[in-house]
This record gives C-alpha cells, structure tokens and sequence, in this order.
C-alpha cells in the first residue's frame, strides 16, 4: 500500500509542480485539470463534481487526498524524507489534537470570506500556497538551471536548450512564500505534519469527515505490545501506542505505521461497526447523528460559498498601491484601478473567486499578469493583476482562462477576447517625445492591434498619437513599447467592469482583375 501510495503522490507532485515551471509548452493546458482537483479552488469554484469526490474518498478511504493529492503536503512529506536522510532515528511522539485551535481557525476563515476578506483563505490554502512557493521559488531556480544548460549546450553546438529571463514576479509576493516556505518546511523537519494537522483548514475539514472512513488503520489489541515504534513513526503523531488508539482525524493514510510493526499489529481494512474504535476522543452521540453532522457540515460548507457568490457584500473597488503618482514637467497622473485578466468580468467577482495560487503568473507567456501586495487592498493581496512594465496582453493569448482553477478568470475564446475592454488607453502628450523632443516616434501606434492608437499631423513632418477608446481593449502594447522614462506618455487605466470594445468593421476589397501582361 505505501509504495502505491508514493509512486501515486511522486508522480501528482511532478505533474503539478512541472505544470508551474513549464515555460516552454511541454504540457498542454489541459493539465489544468489537476488544479481543478484541488480541494480549496474547487470549493470556490463551486465545483460541486470535484468537491464530492475528494469528500467520497475521504469517506471511504482516509485523508487520501491530504497524502496523495495536495502537492504542499506531499512536499512536506519529501521534507520527512531528507529528514530521515540526516538523522536516522527521526523521532515523532503522539501529542493531543488541538482540536479547539484548528476549527477556530476555519471558524474565523469562514467568517471573513462570507464578509468578503479573503486574505487568511489565500494565504492558508495549501494548494495556493504551494503555487506562490512553485512561482517565487521554485520557478527562478528552474530557469537558472536551464540557462547554465543552454550556455553548456550551445558551447558545444546543441542548440535543444535556449535561455530564458529570470524572472521575480515580485518582491512582496516573493518574501510572502519564503517566509510560507521556511515556517512549512521547518514544521515538517521538526515535527511531521503539524502544519496539517493544526493549521491547514482543509485538513481540518477533510479530518472531520475521516473520523468516520469505511476503511481505516487499526490497531490490533491482542497482537499489539505497545512497543511504541508505530507512534514514533507516525509524521501525523495521532498514534497512541500506549492505549493503542488512534485519532483519524489527523491520519493522512501515509502507511508509514504498516511496515514500522514487526508484530503485524497494525492493519489497514475495513473498519467493522461492531468493533471497538480505536479513536482518542469521545463522541457524546450516536453513528447516526455523526454521520448526518458530517452530511450537514459539508452542505452547510457549500451553501455558505454559494451565499458568499451571489450575495456577496459589495464594497468600492480599491486600488491602493496602484495609484503610483507619474509626474513629468507640471503633468501628474495616476492609475485609479488596477486592470484585471481578461475573462475576470470586474475586480469585485475576481477578488471574490481568486485563491491567488498565482498559476496564471507561472504560465502567463508575456509575463505581463503579476501579483500585487495591496492593489485591491488587504482583501485581495498577492491576487494577480497586469502590468505594462514588463510585457503585455498578447491580442490572441486566452491561456490564463483557460488554466484558472477557480474560475475567478472565466474561459473565453479568441474572438471574445478580441472585442473585451479591460481597459481605455490615456495619452498624457506633454510627455511625448513629440512635443518634448521634436522628433517622430509612433511606437504606440504601431503595437496597437486594434488602432485605437493612430498618428495624426502635428507640426511641419511630426505626427503625434490620437486615441479612440471605442476600439482599445487595454491590452497595454502602447504603454510597454513607449521609450518615454521614467514617465511614460501612455498609459492603461483600468475598467473596473469589462466592457466590450466597437468592433471595426472590414471593408471588402474590390477585386481587380489584371491582364496577363500588367505594362
């Protein structure tokens, strides 16, 4: 069973890990589907297939999701084996349940997602915080490595490897997962699967529910000793050899206990009403009323995240650190929005859905989706938002739809995204190059797509940028190729609700007919 269970979780982990790093399209989008699989993503998604499952397999097997499916805890799982590595008598003693501690915490994250503020979901989601660990992390260091490959390589004329930018998304996101990353791996180092077990709130739930699995790990009191090397083996510390009980609500059904028992005392089977549980906890009533708490907790879950969708409280757009104050001369602007993906509809449905697992920022080609600190205020930190300094939306690219697990960025086709303003073009022309140098320019116009950006006369040869908001869909080419610093002289403000662009209407051309001999 544990080597099924590792070669199941191995090859997950190199999946959705390698689906974060893939800047080359090796994956196909398609992939995304293990990120739908995800408990938290699915749940705000209301991803009700998704949610059932996890919860049907939970019922039936144990936390099998929490040891073979959820990449933060498989990477905790991987910190206990470097452990094992470096000190071979790794020790982890049964300690009680912090029971009060742990649904405190999803209390309190319940809470303060129904009002909106979902600051403690993302930063607690295991699967969000494994994305910003994998993008931060993971993800520069990769780059690195293919880079050092690609200048070996091409010293000796292979060219299948090519380098790439290194590039750091952001410092305030990258400080936010590696302090995430540090506190994790050093909780699982020193004391196996805490973190799971005490803080994560989808362990938390999935341990209610697998409190009660079909099939469970038991203890066999007549062959059992108590010798106790089952409890220092267990990474989740729920064994309690001494009284030969054990708590399934922190059991990740690792296995681990199975091949540790030289007298073959610890089985894992279906678990038989009439027996004694082997549980460290006392439930004041019967089967039947725990069973229809279980079925009443888990709609409950789901009506409240329905609730919290459709009724959600509406509150005024922030964009705190978005307003950067540009000034040039005696000109100042500010960006009052901050501009959301395309297929996100406004900000308040995207701060509303997006878990900020930041794979759109992994796998966005143009590296123009990055995450904020506060630009949507401290309800939506570290939830991604584009960026016209680094690149911009390329006019065919719907990859960030596709891919999001959450839905917070609907899936559109090409041909919508083409008609979709997420933002208007604004041209500041004390800025231009035009006017403060003399000299002609036209870069803007030149990488707007939709001619919302044209050049009209100015003085004398020189010809100057004129905007149509009608036809920008704020894809941000003309702000990205202005030459113009620090300040730029056009910039995207953003819509706070998409609209849709005026479609230009293509003229037939008339067709000529030439003789076979045109002079």
């Amino acid at each position: 069973m544990k080597k099924i269970r590792i070669v199941v979780s191995l090859i997950l982990f190199a999946l959705i890990t390698f689906y974060f790093l893939d800047f080359a399209g090796i994956l196909s989008n398609r992939f995304h589907v293990i990120a739908q699989l995800q408990f938290i993503p699915a749940l705000v998604a209301l991803n009700v297939s998704a949610v059932m499952f996890i919860f049907l397999i939970t019922f039936f097997f144990g936390r099998i999701y929490c040891s073979s499916i959820c990449p933060l805890g498989i990477l905790q799982d991987i910190s206990n084996w470097l452990a094992k590595r470096f000190h071979r008598k790794k020790k982890y003693p049964h300690f009680k349940e912090q029971r009060i501690l742990r649904w405190s915490i999803v209390a309190l994250i319940t809470v303060t997602f129904i009002f909106g503020i979902h600051i403690l979901l993302n930063i607690l989601d295991p699967y969000s915080a494994f994305g910003r660990i994998t993008t931060n992390i993971f993800k520069p260091a990769y780059l690195a490595i293919n880079n050092i490959v690609a200048t070996v390589g091409n010293h000796f004329n292979n060219f299948r490897f090519y380098k790439v930018n290194i590039f750091i998304a952001s410092i305030s996101s990258l400080a936010i997962a590696s302090l995430s990353f540090i506190i994790i791996i050093f909780l699982s180092y020193k004391y196996g699967r805490l973190y799971c077990n005490t803080i994560c709130p989808v362990g938390t739930i999935l341990g209610f529910i697998a409190r009660f699995s079909l099939f469970k790990i038991k203890i066999d009191g007549k062959s059992c000793n108590s010798c106790g090397l089952c409890e220092m083996r267990c990474k989740s510390s729920c064994i309690d050899a001494k009284n030969k009980e054990i708590d399934y609500s922190r059991c990740v059904t690792c296995f681990d206990c199975l091949e540790e028992c030289k007298r073959n005392a610890v089985s894992y089977n279906f678990f038989k009403v009439h027996e004694k549980k082997p549980v460290s906890f006392n439930l004041p009533d019967n089967k039947y009323n725990a069973a229809r708490r279980t079925f009443i907790f888990s709609s409950m879950l789901l009506g409240l995240t329905a609730a919290q969708r459709v009724f959600g409280r509406r509150r005024k757009d922030s964009a705190d650190n978005i307003k950067e104050i540009f000034t040039s001369h005696n000109v100042a602007f500010k960006k009052n929005h901050p501009i959301t993906p395309p297929g996100s509809v406004d900000v308040k449905r995207f701060n509303d859905s997006c878990t900020a697992c930041q794979l759109c920022v992994s796998k966005c080609p143009s590296q123009v989706l990055q995450p904020t600190f506060t630009a949507y205020g401290i309800i939506g930190m570290m939830q991604p938002a584009m960026s016209f300094k680094y690149g911009y939306c390329n006019y065919h690219c719907t990859v960030c739809s596709e891919i999001c697990p959450t839905k917070a960025i609907a899936e559109i086709s090409r041909k919508q995204k083409k008609t979709l303003q997420i933002g208007q073009v604004k041209f500041v022309k004390e800025n231009c190059v035009v006017v403060t140098d003399g000299t002609n320019c036209g870069a803007c116009s030149e990488h707007c797509p939709t001619q919302a950006v044209s050049m009209q006369p100015y003085k004398g040869d020189l010809n100057i940028p004129t905007i149509n908001n009608e036809l920008c869909i704020g894809c941000g080419g003309c702000e990205y190729i202005c030459p113009v610093r620090p300040y730029r002289a056009i910039y995207v403000e953003g819509n706070p609700v998409h609209l849709q662009a005026k479609v230009t209407e293509e003229k037939e051309t008339k067709k000529i007919k030439v003789d076979d001999f045109g002079f």
